[in-house]
């Protein structure tokens, strides 16, 4: 079984791109920060179920969403991430596809746009 793992240190965020990425039919499990992500994920590989996609925040305490995606890009360089954040600058995108975000997305959201997103990723 593959999940979506949704990661924002923003309850009504994480519960808003739940609702508009559930019909995809991956089950959704949700984390607050970039550590409880990586728990999270040992937590389904020790289980050896899978990963289809990580869409994270940047913004967060205890681990950020670039500091996240560096850790995790060490032992897995398949499954995409998309990045949901309010940063809109040129170097902290940057910063994010080097350290190997597969999007960046700005919030607010609009649902069909971060459906459109999701379908091209999880493909």
């Amino acid at each position: 079984m593959s999940y979506i793992l949704v990661v924002d240190d923003s309850p009504t965020i994480r519960t808003s791109v739940e609702f508009t990425i559930k019909e995809f039919g991956f089950p959704i499990k949700q984390a607050e920060n970039g550590a409880e992500a990586l728990d999270t994920i040992n937590e389904f590989k020790g289980k050896g179920e899978d990963l289809a996609l990580v869409v994270i925040d940047v913004n967060m305490p205890v681990m950020d969403g670039i500091s996240f995606l560096k850790e995790f890009k060490k032992t897995d360089r398949f499954t995409p991430v998309l990045i949901l954040t309010t940063e809109s600058e040129g170097a902290k995108i940057k910063e994010g596809k080097d350290a190997g975000a597969a999007g960046w997305m700005i919030k607010p959201f609009k649902p069909e746009n971060l459906k459109d997103v999701v379908m091209k990723l999880i493909q």
